[in-house]
Order: C-alpha cells, then sequence, then structure tokens
C-alpha cells in the first residue's frame, strides 16, 4: 500500500515539475513571439515608408525588397511561434 502512495507521489512531482517546464516555456514563447511581433511591424514600418520613396534609387529598390522578405519571414515566424504557444496552452489546460 505505501509503494503505491510512493509511486503515485512521484507521479504528481514529475507531473509538477514538468507542468513548471511548460509554464516556463510558455513564457519564453510569448516573449519571443512579442518580440518577433515588434520586428516585423518595425519593417513594414520601413517597407511601408521605402514604398513611399519608391523609384528613388536602385539600391532602395534593394532595400525594399529585402525588407519585403524579411517581413515574411518574420511572419511566419510569428504564426510558427503563435502555433507552439497555443499548443503549449493546449497542454497546460489539459494538466
Amino acid at each position: 500500500m505505501e509503494e503505491g502512495f510512493k509511486v503515485l507521489e512521484e507521479r504528481i512531482q514529475r507531473a509538477a515539475e514538468r507542468l513548471k517546464e511548460l509554464a516556463n516555456e510558455s513564457k519564453a514563447l510569448r516573449t519571443e513571439a512579442s518580440r518577433a511581433n515588434e520586428r516585423a511591424e518595425r519593417a513594414e514600418r520601413e517597407l511601408g515608408a521605402l514604398k513611399e520613396q519608391a523609384g528613388s534609387s536602385a539600391a532602395e529598390a534593394e532595400q525594399t525588397e529585402a525588407l519585403a522578405r524579411e517581413v515574411k519571414v518574420l511572419r511566419a515566424e510569428r504564426e510558427e511561434l503563435r502555433a507552439r504557444v497555443e499548443k503549449l496552452a493546449g497542454l497546460l489546460e489539459r494538466l
């Protein structure tokens, strides 16, 4: 009987530790997503400003394209992070 309680206690401890790990990972992912969102917004603002000045020079056109690619990458990164955060939130809810 005592062995059964010991096994149950160990399982509960492991579950509590995993819950803490998931909470920390979720927090880190939310922070990372927030930073990616800020970078994407900044890149979009820069891209908008460059598009207003479009036609000025070839260098600006290249910079505009580079920013457009960066915005695309950042949006994909943001979506990936959002999916990971949602997955972790689902795991936390089930615990």
